[in-house]
């Protein structure tokens, strides 16, 4: 059987004699070839290279052309900013000082910002590996396109104006399914809704907002003929179930679910699930051992191996050690013998002493943002975004630092600190924001009642 063939069988929710294996090597994939993230986001030529030694060492089932969630908003009029070792970033927001809707003759074409070296590349990528390899086109889901659109108003606009909110979304979604329809023409087996922002707002929120356009674009997707998967970073546990029910064929998420008891939920709906490679602490800074034995102890803790897919969190980080990814590959791929290979190693514990502020006898109140990395996190930009915003307001009156979980110190901060989710906001020690983003008024609220003590 082909590769991308298993893939095609856990996606039609078919029996299979192990997990699929998607290397979500997106700005990484530079790294083997010695180019920048930036390089082969703006270079097709460098983009297909940097693709085809991610196919030949990975050896994927499935594996993604490009990871940028800019790329509708850059040609929707989004400034951004680039990296050399991150996909770029939002840095202006078009509808930010107007609660407007664009008109629908602004929705991309096939001719619009570095859309034509995209194609141009998933079209040579289909013909230089779709005959083994299932490849996947990523979109920006409705939600983080709205918000990159719109800034963080979006997430007032949902208390103040929800029918707004609705036009807009269903005018994202509008521009969704015509990206899917150009992924699907240039050879795409399956399209990827990335939407990192599904784990910043509550379950009934998803219901009111994003059930409807969510559940059209995954139609329009079936309709194309192509499989759908819904992505999602962060801790979207609580919205696992209502994700289930726009009714996409897979369901992506990363280490801030339990995927174990997520895979319950898509049972249910027998929907695949995949994930959930950490990819600082495990992909990023473990050593291959430690890559080959989460794999190997993920896939002995589910039972039922049916509808599952093994693949990092997110898009991989730049600096991933190859070997890494490579144990990770062999793992899957070859879960018996490399069982044997780790059975009696042990992970080592990070050897970092991080001394903490002290809470109790601060000035002034310090607002600590635990991220991913806003950078390059869509969710930790949002939440970050909105600490600086508060910034503006109190000025010198509060403190502000992020805690980037890229670096080992602030891994071992997260742990001694007991953050569990990421993105967080703590104020003076406490947590106050999990995993959501908090309005304007929650958030200067939250800072105004530690100045009273």
């Amino acid at each position: 059987m082909k590769p991308k063939e298993l893939l095609f069988k856990v996606l039609k929710h078919e029996e299979t004699e192990r997990a699929a294996w998607v290397p979500f090597a997106g700005v990484h994939a530079g790294k083997l070839v010695g180019y920048s993230a930036d390089e082969i986001l703006k270079d097709g030529d460098k983009l297909f290279e940097a693709l085809k030694a991610v196919n030949k060492l990975y050896k994927p089932d499935g594996q993604p052309i490009v990871f940028d969630l800019q790329l509708e908003a850059e040609c929707l009029g989004c400034d951004l900013i680039w990296a050399k070792d991150a996909p770029p970033s939002v840095a202006t927001h078009p509808l930010e000082e107007q609660a407007t809707v664009p008109c629908l003759c602004t929705i991309p074409t096939e001719e619009d910002g570095r859309l034509p070296m995209v194609l141009d590349v998933m079209r040579r990528m289909k013909k230089e590996v779709g005959d083994t390899t299932a490849l996947y086109g990523l979109i920006c889901g409705p939600f983080t396109l709205a918000s990159h659109l719109r800034g963080n108003n979006i997430f007032m606009d949902m208390y103040d104006d929800d029918q707004y909110v609705k036009d807009l979304l269903e005018y994202c979604c509008q521009v969704g399914k015509r990206m899917a329809e150009y992924y699907v023409n240039a050879g795409m087996d399956v399209i990827a809704v990335v939407d990192p922002l599904i784990s910043q707002i509550s379950s009934a929120h998803f219901e009111e907002f994003m059930h409807d356009p969510f559940t059209e674009l995954f139609d329009t997707i079936r309709e194309l003929g192509a499989f759908s998967s819904f992505f999602v970073c962060g801790n979207a546990s609580r919205n696992i179930e209502v994700m289930c029910k726009t009714n996409p064929d897979s369901i992506s998420v990363d280490e801030n679910v339990d995927l174990v008891a997520a895979k319950k939920i898509t049972d249910k709906y027998n929907i695949a699930i995949g994930g959930n490679i950490p990819l600082t602490s495990i992909m990023l800074h473990g050593t291959q051992q430690d890559n080959m034995k989460y794999v190997v102890d993920l896939l002995d803790s589910i039972d039922n191996k049916k509808n599952l897919i093994i693949a990092p969190g997110c898009d991989m980080p730049y600096n991933v050690p190859i070997e890494n990814a490579i144990g990770v590959s062999q793992a899957v791929l070859h879960l018996d013998e490399t069982r044997k290979m780790v059975e009696n190693y042990t992970s080592q514990e990070l050897d970092i002493d991080v001394e903490l502020p002290d809470y109790d006898n601060l000035t002034k109140p310090l607002v600590e943002v635990f991220t991913l990395d806003s950078a390059t996190c869509a969710a930790c930009t949002y939440m970050m975004r909105a600490v600086l915003e508060a910034k503006e307001k109190f000025g010198d009156a509060i403190d502000i630092v992020e805690y980037k979980f890229t670096l080992k110190e602030n891994i071992a901060r997260c742990k001694k600190m007991g953050v569990k989710n990421l993105p967080s906001i703590y104020i003076n020690g406490q947590l106050k924001f999990s995993s959501i983003i908090p309005s304007r008024e929650e958030l200067e609220k939250a800072i105004t009642e530690q100045m009273k003590h």
